[in-house]
């Protein structure tokens, strides 16, 4: 197994929470997901909170790949936007999963 080591912020931070952990494993993509922070405050709330934290989390991969020499990160930015809108759109694999919570 190869993963990732925790930002030295959030191990400063006695109320740092993860929020996501996503692998690939078996051929596959697996994740686990700690949503509902915001479901007392509504909908609405909990699918802002998440829009801001997915676009917070393509302007870092956006951010990598321009380190790499691999383009502006306007224009991996944008790249990523159009993935990400088509694969919304029209699934390339089907999703499965549930609730609970398993040992990591």
């Amino acid at each position: 197994m190869d993963a990732l080591g925790i930002p030295p912020a959030a191990v400063r931070d006695a109320n740092a929470l993860e929020l996501a952990r996503v692998w690939i494993a078996e051929q596959g993509l697996h994740c686990s997901l700690r949503v509902g922070l915001y479901a007392a405050d509504g909908i609405d709330r909990e699918t802002a909170a998440w829009g801001i934290i997915l676009a917070d989390l393509a302007g870092h991969v956006a951010d990598a790949l321009s380190a790499e020499g691999l383009g502006s990160r306007a224009d991996l930015l944008d790249a990523l936007v159009e993935r990400f809108n088509d694969e919304a759109a029209e699934p390339s694999s089907e999703r499965t999963g549930g609730r609970g919570r398993e040992a990591v």
